[in-house]
């Protein structure tokens, strides 16, 4: 169900205003931000898998105990490597650098100042 016009405008206002407001949030939830597996990780974690499979299978055949623990081993660390997320870490997102930190929003420094307070025994508790 399409939006109407009136919609769209409201929708294109407030997207105006959060850019306005916190261009650090909008950058973060880009679609660049959303990365999930890539699809070199998918491949790879299931060659993985399909090798610790091999490995399990083999050492049920040969009734050996520890080839097949060590399938199994095999076979999770291929789930893992598949369900890893890929890409570089984001500028500007690690902390320890120099500098004081950057407040993004009237919301949240609202919020950290009433946290301040609370802690050092501002006003009247």
């Amino acid at each position: 169900m399409p939006l109407s016009e009136h919609e769209q405008q409201l929708l294109a206002q407030l997207e105006k205003q959060l850019h306005a407001d916190d261009p650090r949030f909008v950058t973060s939830m880009g679609s660049r931000a959303v990365r999930g597996a890539s699809t070199r990780n998918i491949v790879l974690g299931i060659v993985i898998a399909v090798v610790g499979l091999l490995v399990l299978l083999g050492g049920v055949v040969i009734d050996s105990i520890l080839v097949g623990v060590l399938g199994f081993v095999v076979m999770g660390a291929g789930v893992y490597v598949a369900t890893l997320r890929s890409g570089k870490p984001r500028a500007g997102g690690e902390a320890g650098k120099g500098g004081p930190p950057r407040r993004s929003s009237p919301f949240l420094q609202n919020l950290e100042e009433r946290w301040d307070q609370r802690n050092s025994g501002g006003p009247s508790s």
